[in-house]
């Protein structure tokens, strides 16, 4: 059987199984991160089931977890540090370290745990390391984007761990803009200059734990360069350059360019977002389809409501 038709026969389960005022989150095959958390959308009914990941919504203020430096990180002339505007990201529902036990920070945490046991296991017989996740929806405004940045935000604030956000959304880039960083080159420039070098594009942060990489410059030639071999060289040169280190690649929606789909084949994980009472069956049945034959492929449901009697865990999204 294969993954589509265990993802739909456990859709269809989850359908017949009563919730509280809306249908059951869908399920996802083999491996599932799953939490039912609160977000957004402004019409949806409520919905979540125990099972289910999810994950818009707003957290509590920063400050900076106990410092872990950034040792394999050696200085380059070109690098460049931009300050993170904790405040603006806490007033817009992101994660921050400062904000304690929000439920947030909490589903976070669940959700990167599974991730991070995974990311430094024994390689896999693919040998696609394990430390390289990528971030995908079916569609867009899903919230992949936001899933992305409070992924990286929350394993940011592991003590053993360093956490590189990449925007592989090549097509519609939004990390920098949603952080309110200036565009700067990024991955597209690497792969088509060969004098460039990771360290070269990469942005450090005012969180000591994080780094990032803009999508970088407009080429109508993506899919040809992520599929390239200049891309499985710099994916083997991140994946392994800093061995501490968790790669997430904010990827394209699946279903509408064929970037996510070639990316994919470099990852060692893959986290699907699924839109609560927005994302159709269909949609996701052919989403999946897409990754038929790779491993560690997982969901999030995202923008749940809440449940009668959880009124504290009450975040929204827009």
């Amino acid at each position: 059987m294969s993954i589509i038709e265990k993802a739909a026969g456990r859709i269809e389960h989850k359908k017949e199984e009563p919730t509280i005022g809306s249908p059951a989150p869908l399920s996802a095959p083999e491996s599932i991160i799953e939490r039912s958390m609160h977000a957004a959308a402004p019409a949806a009914p409520a919905a979540a089931a125990p099972a289910a990941a999810a994950a818009e919504a707003k957290a509590a203020p920063q400050h900076s977890a106990p410092p872990v430096a950034e040792t394999s990180i050696a200085p380059r002339p070109g690098a460049r540090v931009v300050e993170l505007d904790l405040a603006r990201m806490q007033s817009m529902g992101l994660v921050t370290a400062a904000g304690g036990r929000t439920a947030l920070v909490e589903d976070f945490r669940i959700i990167k745990r599974p991730l991070l046991k995974r990311a430094f296991a024994e390689p896999a017989q693919n040998g696609r390391p394990g430390n390289l996740i990528m971030i995908t929806s079916s569609l867009p405004g899903e919230g992949k984007t936001f899933c992305a940045i409070n992924l990286a935000m929350s394993i940011a604030m592991e003590l053993d761990h360093t956490v590189l956000l990449i925007d592989a959304d090549v097509a519609r880039p939004s990390v920098l803009s949603t952080l309110g960083l200036p565009a700067h080159r990024g991955l597209m420039d690497v792969l088509l200059d060969d004098k460039l070098d990771v360290a070269d594009v990469m942005l450090r942060t005012n969180v000591d734990t994080l780094s990032i990489i803009s999508a970088g410059s407009s080429n109508p030639r993506a899919t040809e360069l992520l599929a390239s071999q200049a891309m499985n060289a710099l994916v083997e040169e991140i994946a392994h350059r800093y061995p501490d280190r968790i790669v997430i690649f904010d990827s394209p929606p699946l279903l509408l360019t064929s970037e996510a789909h070639v990316l994919a084949a470099h990852m060692g994980q893959i986290v699907v977002v699924v839109e609560a009472e927005a994302t159709t069956q269909h949609a996701v049945k052919e989403a999946l389809s897409q990754l038929e034959g790779l491993d560690n492929v997982n969901l999030i449901y995202n923008k749940t409501h809440e449940f009668p009697g959880t009124e504290t865990y009450n975040y929204n999204y827009g």
